[in-house]
Order: structure tokens, then C-alpha cells, then sequence
């Protein structure tokens, strides 16, 4: 395990390292198709103190503890309209930090169809999603430039590996634990509505920063 320093950071490196601008929307997590939801929910105060307060530009331990330690992942890839979202598994551990902002995983023996690795080819923008299903309520949201590593010496240390997959992150964004269940306990997550429609109110919400800036219709607006 890599040990990253901790801390947040309303901007992040990009894949040549350098810090990445906000965007015309201004902000570099959000694009204007977001802004416009935003603002047609009175979402945009909390959309902006998340992006400001939990959006990291380097990897904190206890991100790097769940990416290690986790038995799979949700890989999200799209090149010329063809959108893929594809399950990624191996033994705890196989995807490795790297560095501050990076971290590579191996891709094994698959179907020969390459829908994740061809989109990688043709259009380097990935999303990675981490989540603990054992009753713990971790998500971890990734987005970053992937490229494909061909080293055989390098391949050759990692049992089953066809070739190396680099990811150059961009975001960091450890997202709200709600609805996710508890396999293990094969219990349903406590976050669900209610048959009346009624919620229970997740803990990020009553943050002193974020509890007076929720929507007009939040239903947890004190």
C-alpha cells in the first residue's frame, strides 16, 4: 500500500499533472448539461461546497485502503457513441496506487470483444467506481486518463495479467453511502424510502456547511 497524505482540494492534476482549470460552467467537475439541473433544482450551493469540501486532488489513505482492498470495480468507458460500463474483478489488491493521483490494474483473460480497452484507445476518459457492499456504506467515485501499459516485465509480475491498464486520476470524490446495501448481512440499505415516501436524513446533511444551503424541496431542509 501506498501511504498519500491527506486533505482536499477544489481542483485536481491532470493527466500531465498539472492542475486542471475550472471549465466555462466554472468549475472543473461540472459541465454545463449539470449546471443546468443545478439551477433548475436550486442545487447549485451544494453542488458547488461538495465539488469545494469532499472533491480531493490526491489520493488520502483511506481512499487508498478501499481501492487496495477491494475485490472488484465499475469501470465506465465511451468512444464514438459506444458507452460501456463493465464490472472489473481479482484479488484484493490488484488494483494498486501508484502514485499521489494514479494507480494501474491488470486486465486478464477476457472475451476477445475489448469494449473497455478499444474505447480506451480511441477516447483515454474513464470513470472508476469503488463501493464496499459489507455493511461499511464506502463509495469512492474516480474519473481519470487511462492508457494501456505493454511492458512484458512488468506484466510478468502480476499472476494472469494480459497487459497493464495506467490511470492518470483526475477526480477524487469519496459520494454519499445512501442506498447502498449490506450483502454481507444481506441486509437492504436503511436509507431507502419508506412506503410512506418518507426518507431518513443521511449525515452529510446536517453539516454545518451543507444543512442551510440544501434546495428549496429538499426534504431535509430544517
Amino acid at each position: 500500500m501506498v501511504a498519500m497524505p491527506s486533505g482536499e482540494s477544489a481542483r485536481s492534476p491532470g493527466a500531465d499533472g498539472a492542475a486542471r482549470e475550472p471549465a466555462a460552467s466554472g468549475s472543473a467537475l461540472f459541465h454545463d448539461g449539470n449546471r443546468a439541473l443545478q439551477d433548475r433544482f436550486d442545487g447549485r450551493r451544494v453542488a458547488d461546497t461538495l465539488e469545494a469540501r469532499r472533491r480531493a486532488a490526491a489520493f488520502a489513505p483511506e481512499h487508498v485502503a478501499l481501492i487496495e482492498a477491494a475485490p472488484f470495480f465499475f469501470l465506465a468507458t465511451a468512444a464514438e457513441g459506444a458507452v460501456d460500463c463493465s464490472f472489473k474483478g481479482g484479488p484484493p489488491g490488484f488494483v494498486r496506487v501508484t502514485g499521489p493521483a494514479e494507480l494501474e490494474f491488470p486486465d486478464y483473460d477476457g472475451n476477445s470483444m475489448y469494449l473497455s480497452l478499444g474505447n480506451i484507445l480511441k477516447s483515454p476518459s474513464i470513470g472508476m467506481l469503488f463501493i464496499a457492499f459489507d455493511g461499511r456504506s464506502l463509495r469512492l467515485r474516480l474519473r481519470g486518463q487511462a492508457s494501456l501499459v505493454e511492458d512484458p516485465v512488468r506484466i510478468a509480475a502480476i499472476p494472469g495479467a494480459r497487459r497493464l491498464v495506467r490511470v492518470a486520476v483526475t477526480d477524487i470524490f469519496p459520494n454519499c453511502p445512501r442506498y447502498i446495501p449490506d450483502l454481507a448481512g444481506s441486509a437492504p440499505s436503511a436509507y431507502l424510502p419508506r412506503p410512506d415516501g418518507s426518507q431518513r436524513a443521511p449525515e452529510w446533511k446536517g453539516r454545518d456547511y451543507i444543512r442551510d444551503i440544501l434546495p428549496r424541496d429538499d426534504p431535509h431542509r430544517v
